[in-house]
């Protein structure tokens, strides 16, 4: 019973992606197999039906292509005006997305959705447009033909002959919430085409000639139909899902592609993605670079890039190893993996090469075991030119390891002749393998091979018989001089390859070490500027690129936060620099920032911006934006892995910083209700009973004006007089804490005695020491301090005033004052009830208050706090204790040539 209520609990999976799909616009497509099946004409009769429903509905782009029907069908419709944008002279219009947005419809139209876009525009792309929309919360009606289906793409070129280069993501349609598949025979689509209804006159004659032919409009259909019954099958799945109904549920596992820098990939993957989804199982994308061999070129690089992008479009997971043995690693990761499946292309190279080199596909099939494996038949693709080329220049030949090689050779050759007499005939020839090791592993296999030459060379001349000709007698020595060019071209080859691997290795260390760095820099800080710098410097180092860090400043605006050029050492000023100096370089970094997707260089979106700017996304919103400078070179797999991972440690250090001052505002916050708790509760304990008294005593005085004689007034007037005392020393208290707190409290300097400061707070408090005994101790010749008299007059009364409330009413206070070198320490004590040893730190709190077993003792805990605060200010310091026999001395100390620990100049203040 248990596993069955488990089994019926609801996918977290899928409540998530309910949940971001509620946030979401509504994608509905209408799927054709061909044009001029009536995809277009069928959306715009479906939205007069919602236009009269009362949907308010626009027109964001649609082409009539001539069509009366369908330009009558646009008419009745509003429509967002196509923006202007000039490409080769030319004005064009194309699609405003931020108008539709700053619109927002219920509903938008967009037309041809795998159409590719002006360059210009915001996105390469027109289902990038669709996509914003969406997350707009925009729904949006689209149109799509079967052949721009980016899984289908090499079975459509295979049925038509045709390569279509404007395809669209199947993640797209498998996100879309409808998909309405528009069909009709193909004797009427011929028909129409006939009539001009689809294409031009000249135009429909070549179409009908090539491309829909009876034959390629079945075979499209079928796709179609296919297509359109797999997602009705994907549907009905998640629906017995969702509703608990049993079915028979395909086994779980996994797809595995071969990725490589072959031109046949993009089909293996396309093949991949249909098995995958046919089987209703993950799929899985592997690049494996196989060592001890030559790394791969820039060109190889580039479309290793490219493949594994097209895998993680089509919805795979990429992942990319090392190992020596090809097979052997396939079908490890296969077992790692849970993988079931596994696609491999049919190679095309011969027996003989099987023979000698041994056939990777023939090994996975004898090693696979239980694991199928798929071997596809590819044909070669006509390669996509990237609309940005970032390949780097050729390296050019030096010239001085050539001439290096030749003054090697020249070495071994003169030291060999002159002891030729020693050295017998076989060693001279080994002499000469000592250079060409050398010149491998320092400069390489070229001029290794020139070390070769020329010491074959040198050696026929000066040691084979006859001397000093190129000719040979004996024919023997022919064979030794093959032997001799082939262990040198092995032996320089192999050199080379352990010169790469070296140089790989320090790389991967490298970028290792800069992660562990940047990680360990960052782990315990929370200052926005270092952990913004060392990002800018760590990542600039690796990549040796320019690297920019942005992050959004109170407005919401993004700044630059820290910049960082490779090779000068320091970080360019930080928080002050602000916002980027070229608007349009803002303007992409902003848009990457709201819409937390990578834009700029290399990539399909803004891709005319001279940087590339990755997000730092958290789980719940971007941080800010990492900008790398890209000029003259590609970035590789492993460069982009680097910045992914550097940019989600960056966007934890920031999110970390900002929770940090979350919590401080938080606690900021708890302990500010606290006091203001804590002050609720001491006003109306110390407001109320002395208003009290004052209201009581002043209706007495008004409702019995001839009763009372003068005594009994005069004791009337002296309660009124007490309260509002009372009263003020509780309000005077609040000010001066308020005015602390807010730093507007200033310091009036002037040269004070602190005889005078005492005897004048004494003169103020005749109700407190009227029946007290006042123990003074005051050294003659005490210096005079500068300070704020009235300020520290108010330190003498609120220590007194303290300590005759915690005191018995008899009992005496002690007031002592000394000087020790160039400060000054005045003491009150008292013979009370004493501070608590674990209290003594606290009483100098706001609001805070001994707990003491007595009750009726006034005060609101914050005469102390004022104190230390006053004191502080000057310079000075404030501690209490506690007395031996009984009772609390509360003491403080002020210099005598100084306010605040700065010399004064002048009498304008101090700000506290």
């Amino acid at each position: 019973m248990q596993s069955k209520k488990q089994e019926k609990r609801p996918d977290p999976d899928v409540i998530l992606e309910k949940i971001s799909k509620a946030a979401r616009g509504r994608l509905t497509v209408f799927l054709g197999a061909a044009a001029g099946v009536g995809k277009t004409y069928t959306m715009l009769e479906i939205a007069h039906e919602r236009l009269r429903e009362g949907t308010d509905i626009v027109i964001g782009w649609v082409e009539t292509h001539g069509r009366q029907e369908t330009a009558k069908l646009v008419a009745g419709l509003p429509r967002i005006p196509a923006k202007m944008l000039e490409y080769n002279g030319k004005a064009l219009q194309e699609m405003d997305v931020d108008a539709i947005i700053a619109r927002r419809p219920e509903l938008v139209l967009v037309d041809e959705l795998a159409h590719a876009n002006i360059v210009g525009s915001r996105h390469v792309r027109r289902f990038q447009d669709v996509e914003e929309l969406l997350k707009a919360g925009i729904h949006v009606y689209t149109t799509l033909n079967v052949q721009h289906i980016e899984s289908l793409n090499d079975v459509v070129a295979q049925i038509t002959g045709v390569v279509v280069r404007e395809t669209v993501p199947d993640d797209i349609i498998e996100k879309s919430d409808n998909v309405q598949l528009i069909d009709i025979p193909p004797e009427d689509l011929i028909k129409r085409l006939k009539e001009g209804k689809v294409y031009g006159t000249g135009q429909a004659e070549h179409a009908l000639r090539h491309f829909f032919r009876p034959g390629n409009i079945n075979a499209l259909r079928e796709l179609a139909l296919r297509f359109t019954a797999s997602r009705v099958d994907k549907d009905l799945s998640v629906y017995m899902k969702e509703h608990h109904i049993d079915g028979p549920w395909p086994a779980a596992g996994r797809v595995m592609v071969c990725v490589s820098a072959s031109p046949f990939s993009a089909q293996l993957i396309r093949a991949a993605r249909r098995l995958a989804t046919g089987l209703q199982a993950e799929w899985l994308a592997v690049h494996i670079e196989t060592t001890g061999k030559l790394p791969p070129g820039d060109q190889e690089k580039d479309r290793i890039a490219r493949n594994m992008r097209l895998a993680e479009e089509l919805g795979a997971k990429t992942l990319s190893t090392a190992g020596k043995d090809l097979a052997d690693e396939i079908l490890d990761i296969a077992c790692n993996h849970n993988v079931n499946s596994i696609v491999v292309g049919k190679p095309r190279h011969s027996r003989l090469w099987d023979i000698i080199h041994g056939s990777t596909v023939d090994k996975l099939i004898r090693r696979s075991g239980g694991i199928n494996v798929y071997v596809i038949q590819a044909s070669k693709e006509q390669e996509q030119v990237a609309r940005i080329t970032t390949t780097p220049a050729p390296e050019k030949a030096n010239w001085r390891y050539y001439a290096a090689s030749l003054l090697m050779v020249a070495a071994v050759t003169i030291f060999s002749w002159l002891l030729r007499d020693q050295i017998e005939f076989v060693n001279v020839g080994l002499l000469y393998q000592l250079p060409v090791v050398l010149v491998a592993y320092w400069w390489g296999r070229w001029p290794s091979y020139f070390a070769a030459v020329i010491g074959v060379l040198a050696f026929d001349f000066l040691f084979v018989p006859p001397i000093f000709t190129f000719t040979v007698d004996d024919i023997r020595f022919v064979w030794s001089f093959v032997t001799f060019l082939v262990v040198a071209f092995i032996i320089g080859g192999r050199t080379e390859l352990l010169r790469y691997e070296a140089a790989a290795a320090r790389m991967r260390e490298k970028n290792t070490r800069a992660l562990f760095e940047f990680s360990r820099e960052i782990v315990a800080v929370i200052d926005m500027d270092t952990i913004a710098g060392e990002l800018a410097e760590q990542a600039a180092d690796a990549l040796d690129r320019a690297v920019l860090v942005l992050l959004p400043d109170e407005a919401g605006r993004l700044a630059v936060r820290a910049e960082y050029q490779p090779g000068t050492g320091h970080v360019i000023a930080t928080q002050s620099k602000g916002s980027m100096a070229d608007s349009s370089e803002a303007a992409v970094a902003m848009w990457v920032y709201e819409h937390r997707e990578v834009a700029g260089r290399s990539t399909e979106t803004l891709s005319g911006a001279q940087y590339l700017y990755l997000p730092l996304n958290t789980a719940d919103n971007a941080v800010g934006v990492l900008a790398i400078r890209i000029i003259e070179r590609f970035i590789t797999p492993e460069q982009r892995r680097l910045m992914d991972v550097w940019a989600g440690l960056a966007a934890i250090a920031i999110e970390r910083v900002k929770l940090t001052e979350k919590a401080r505002e938080a606690t900021v916050l708890l302990e500010s209700d606290r006091l203001q708790t804590a002050l609720f509760n001491s006003i109306s304990h110390e407001l109320r009973t002395p208003l009290a008294s004052i209201m009581g005593s002043a209706s007495t005085l008004v409702d019995g004006v001839v009763i009372y004689s003068p005594e009994e007034r005069l004791e009337l007037l002296e309660n009124i007089k007490d309260g509002a005392s009372r009263m003020d020393r509780v309000v005077a208290n609040l000010l001066d804490t308020a005015r602390l707190e807010s730093g507007m409290l200033q310091l009036k300097t002037d040269w004070c005695d602190i005889q005078d400061i005492i005897g004048a707070a004494l003169s103020r408090l005749p109700e407190q020491i009227k029946d007290r005994k006042l123990d003074f101790s005051v050294p003659e010749g005490l210096p005079l301090l500068r300070g704020d008299c009235v300020l520290l007059e108010q330190v003498v009364i609120n220590l007194v005033d303290n300590a005759c409330k915690y005191s018995p009413p008899a009992s005496p206070i002690e007031i002592k004052v000394s000087s020790s070198q160039d400060r000054l320490r005045v003491s009150v004590a008292d013979r009370g009830i004493g501070i608590p040893q674990a209290e003594l730190a606290q009483v100098f709190d706001k609001f805070y208050r001994v707990k003491h077993r007595l009750s009726g003792i006034a005060g609101t805990g914050l005469g102390l706090s004022i104190c230390k605060a006053i004191v502080e200010a000057h310079g000075g310091s404030i501690w209490a204790e506690t007395r031996r026999d009984g009772g609390a001395i509360v003491s403080f100390t002020l210099p005598t040539n100084s306010v605040g620990g700065v010399s004064n100049q002048s009498e304008s203040g101090v700000s506290v």
